[in-house]
């Protein structure tokens, strides 16, 4: 990370960011520890399930404090935020510990984005409070660091995160000239946690899975197809783009050893309730991430009209309407005017 002057710390901030979901699929890492994807991404973030963070500076020689709606952290989940709190201290040349308490207004860990609007929250709330002047570029690689989904929580709208090589060149950026009004609905499945992390899940594809390799070659040219379309407003394009890539990832996890497979027979029917409704007229597309659930892409004005038809063709399975939604936000943040100014890198 660049260095910056850092002459005021926070001592507590607090940050509320939204989840994405990708169009363009986030699949496998080329380095594990700096989570360099295989391949560039792009999403739509949406304006649904939102995570609120508060990061309090303690003392030095404490211990991080990680709390998760009122309640300790579950071990592993809380030892990786501790971890990047780690990491953003170095940052700021700091030895503080911190307090963080956090909540999903969603369900964490079902394939619905959680750690992307968690880290995202985090980092912008953490790096406030440890006083480091970041650009919204430095922001988002401080987020991959967390999340690799989560670099493009930091942006409102379409994001497209650029693989790069390394840490710096590996970052989200906004989409600018995206010219579609989209929306997405989200069936709800199951809103338990998913049997095997996606860090799992893709470390077992890209180590066993034949199809990772055309998973990985083709998708640079399906990421340039989804820009020219966002460019030129084709809606259609944009979904039969979406939805195929979804299903190759998913056919890349099906080939490995052993195979990873999120999606159930309630998944199922929801492809085939999706695809019934283009048949019918209204243009949706289905996308499915590390999980059972689906979202369905739609134009916004016409997501009620997906949303109650879904709702009959399932009937039982929650339906949630998600606008495009806005990039994270710093809500609260309150200056310690002594600290001591110094560089990050």
């Amino acid at each position: 990370m660049e260095r910056h002057q850092h002459w005021h710390a926070a001592v507590t901030a607090t940050a509320v960011a939204y989840p994405n979901i990708a169009l363009i699929k986030y699949w496998g890492k080329r380095d594990e520890a700096l989570i360099i994807p295989q391949t560039s991404s792009l999403s739509l973030t949406l304006a649904v399930y939102p995570t609120t963070t508060t990061v309090s500076l303690l003392g030095e020689g404490q211990s991080h404090e990680i709390l998760q709606d009122g309640t300790a952290m579950p071990e592993a989940a809380a030892a990786k935020v501790a971890r990047f709190l780690d990491h953003v201290g170095e940052l700021a040349g700091s030895v503080r510990s911190a307090r963080v308490e956090t909540s999903n207004a969603g369900p964490t860990g079902a394939g619905l984005a959680s750690s992307a609007s968690g880290f995202a929250a985090l980092a912008a709330a953490a790096s406030s409070a440890y006083g480091l002047d970041l650009s919204p570029r430095e922001l988002s690689r401080l987020a991959r660091r967390g999340s690799g989904s989560a670099s493009r929580s930091i942006f409102g709208g379409f994001a497209v995160w650029n693989a790069g090589t390394d840490d710096l060149s590996s970052y989200a950026e906004p989409v600018d000239d995206a010219h579609i009004d989209a929306a997405m609905v989200l069936g709800i499945v199951n809103a338990g946690a998913k049997s095997i992390s996606s860090r799992e899940a893709m470390r077992r594809t890209v180590e066993t899975s034949p199809y990772n390799a055309p998973w990985v070659e083709t998708n640079p040219g399906e990421l340039a197809l989804m820009r020219d379309a966002l460019r030129r407003g084709d809606f259609t394009e944009v979904g039969e783009i979406s939805e195929r890539n979804a299903l190759r990832m998913h056919a890349a996890m099906l080939g490995a050893v052993p195979p990873v497979r999120y999606l159930t027979a309630g998944s199922m029917a929801l492809l085939d309730a999706v695809a019934a409704l283009r048949r019918g007229g209204l243009e949706a597309y289905a996308t499915m991430d590390a999980g059972p659930n689906v979202k369905t892409l739609c134009r916004a004005s016409e997501a009620p009209a997906v949303r109650d038809a879904l709702a009959s063709a399932a009937p039982g399975t929650e339906f949630v309407i998600a606008p495009a939604g806005p990039g994270v936000a710093v809500t609260n943040a309150d200056a310690q005017a002594d600290a001591a100014p110094g560089v990050v890198r």
